[in-house]
């Protein structure tokens, strides 16, 4: 029998300009918003208070954009670095530009922008990924830049 264990890509396996959908998706929640909230200590009212939220230019309390981002970042690990991350080197570009909203989906996909291999760390490469986070209406509300250390293929799986 063939034991299959899933994992994310060595840094040869990182095709540059191809675009990584992770799917599925994930719903936000009410629940995830005030909890991720209150975990981080952010008091932000936007994400806390209904009544407060109602009164301001959304109308409903905004989903924590570090949610946003954490969950964005998070749905491309299966796919790209499980198991094949070193160590994540930078983080960049962050913008929101539109609110997400608890009942809205949040849908990620990945480009590899840049690649190179270590100068200083043998066996290990450098993968630039820019991710950008859509609505289940297609609109973009998150993008970020992810510089990551990762390991190259084994020498036995070569």
């Amino acid at each position: 029998m063939t034991a299959i264990v899933q994992r994310g890509l060595y840094y040869e396996e990182f095709d540059l300009g191809a675009t990584y959908l992770h799917r599925p998706g994930r719903t936000a929640t009410e629940a995830d918003n005030v909890l991720f909230t209150t975990l981080t200590m952010n008091t932000q009212a936007l994400h806390l208070d209904a009544a407060f939220a109602a009164s301001q230019e959304f109308g409903r309390p905004l989903i924590n954009s570090m949610w946003t981002l954490s969950t964005m970042v998070g749905s491309s690990v299966a796919q790209l670095t499980q198991g094949t991350l070193v160590a994540q080197l930078a983080l960049g570009d962050v913008a929101f530009p539109h609110p997400l909203f608890a009942g809205d989906t949040l849908y990620t996909e990945s480009v590899v922008t840049d690649k190179r291999l270590s100068s200083s760390r043998p066996g290990q490469g450098i993968c630039t990924i820019a991710h950008t986070g859509r609505n289940q209406d297609g609109v973009i509300v998150a993008t970020a830049s992810r510089t990551v250390l990762v390991r190259c293929r084994p020498e036995d799986e070569r």
